[in-house]
């Protein structure tokens, strides 16, 4: 009996036609996984830099503390008003435009010299690094429906890693030469990969053309969770699973910087390199996914998270037990990562930006919950309470699925069910654009 994924898989490709004609080499996605790594981790980079940049601009400690929040809000932003443009708009041009956009961005950032600018600069930062979702969209898109697990697995893989060396390589280049090196460094990385792509992404797109207003296309994403299960299941899944991860990432400098270790910023920021090891592992998930494993990845990764927080419980007695820890947790949250996303964009390959901006939607409140509880709780209770909150979040997942597991019908029942009652067209909100004119709308 053929797993979710590939059910799933078998009936987009029934309704889209096989993918592009646009041949995805290795190359071009390694391409799609160093812009994505390079265009995240803008959000991540003032993280070890915010005592620099309050001493530099004199911002009171309060007030620097929000360059973090006013980022990450314009992040979730991006994903709902931005991302689901890629569905209607040439991706080719708006991915160059965003990249381009966020140049400037970058460079205005480097040369604040008040508050009001550094941090009007970080939310449009934010706003911009969603370009990341629509170039995992648009690889996906790309890939052959066969391959299309393996093609999200390897370019999720560099969104992680971008998250995970962020804070490192920002905090060495900050003590070599100063915070506003960071953002001129990015700025140049990024122009000379907007370059890249505009000479090495296909000019047109195979998707069909749609003729959604900007509100239609909005409405379209909160249609999709309405008549999704699969979309809305998956979708709690992502704020799990980022909830524990932002439960570690968020707090494990704190413990570290503390008796019996002392460790300095550059060591502890130098953790995700081992971070790193379990992100690249996890491009295994992809390939299972392809192979219709989709359901038993999902339930295995899911154990290793929530078993993730033993060793890291001994953190304090042993750093051994927190390399082991983490290595086991960011192997199971970019499994099920992965996992998700090669199933949601299945669901309608002709709303790719829309399914996957839409569900990083939660990766966003999963990800500020996390991060906003474990820093809370570490203040009054210490770290043995933050990792048993990283557990609570890993066993809910785990329990959610076993409960839906056999319960739920699979993903290829929900599509032929709503195919069968509901025009695909209007599900997306496109059926006006879908039927000849007769000389009324």
């Amino acid at each position: 009996m053929p797993g979710n994924g590939e059910a799933v898989t078998r009936r987009a490709e029934a309704r889209t036609g096989e993918g592009s004609a646009f041949v995805l080499s290795r190359g071009v996605v390694i391409l799609f996984a160093v812009v994505c790594g390079a265009a995240v981790a803008n959000v991540y980079f003032s993280q070890p830099l915010l005592v620099t940049m309050g001493h530099d601009l004199a911002i009171s400690p309060g007030l620097v503390g929000s360059v973090v929040t006013l980022t990450q809000v314009g992040y979730g932003l991006g994903l709902f008003f931005l991302v689901p443009l890629g569905d209607v708009a040439d991706r080719r041009r708006l991915i160059v435009a965003q990249l381009l956009l966020l140049v400037v961005v970058l460079a205005v950032v480097a040369a604040a010299h008040t508050a009001a600018i550094l941090l009007a600069g970080m939310a449009a930062m934010g706003l911009l690094a969603v370009v990341t979702q629509t170039l995992v969209a648009f690889a996906a898109s790309l890939a052959p429906p066969a391959g299309r697990g393996r093609v999200v697995g390897l370019v999720t893989s560099g969104v992680v890693i971008g998250i995970l060396l962020a804070r490192t390589a920002s905090g060495l280049m900050a003590d070599l030469a100063g915070w506003r090196s960071v953002y001129l460094a990015s700025a140049s990385l990024t122009a000379l990969l907007a370059l890249v792509l505009y000479r090495v992404l296909p000019r047109h797109s195979d998707a069909p053309p749609t003729t959604l207003r900007y509100g239609q296309l909005l409405r379209s994403t909160i249609t999709l969770f309405a008549r999704e299960r699969l979309l809305r299941l998956r979708a709690l899944f992502g704020l799990l699973i980022f909830a524990a991860f932002s439960t570690l990432w968020s707090s494990v400098a704190l413990p570290l910087s503390e008796a019996p270790y002392f460790l300095p910023h550059s060591a502890i920021g130098a953790l995700g390199l081992i971070g790193v090891a379990g992100a690249l592992a996890a491009t295994v998930a992809g390939r299972l996914n392809d192979r219709g494993l989709s359901r038993r990845t999902t339930g295995i990764a899911l154990a290793l998270l929530a078993a993730s927080w033993l060793p890291l419980a001994f953190t304090r007695s042993s750093l051994w037990a927190l390399v082991a820890g983490v290595i086991l947790l960011d192997l199971a949250v970019q499994a099920v990562h992965v996992t998700n996303q090669t199933l949601i964009y299945a669901l309608h390959p002709d709303a790719g930006s829309r399914l996957i901006g839409g569900y990083m939607v939660f990766y966003s409140i999963g990800s500020a919950t996390g991060a906003i509880a474990a820093t809370s709780l570490y203040t009054v209770a210490g770290w043995g309470a933050v990792c048993a909150l990283g557990a609570t979040f890993s066993c809910l997942g785990l329990v959610l699925w076993a409960f839906t597991r056999h319960r739920a019908p699979g993903p290829a029942a929900e599509v032929t069910s709503r195919s069968e009652d509901t025009p695909p067209c209007e599900l997306l909100g496109s059926c006006a654009a879908s039927v000849p004119r007769t000389g009324s709308t």
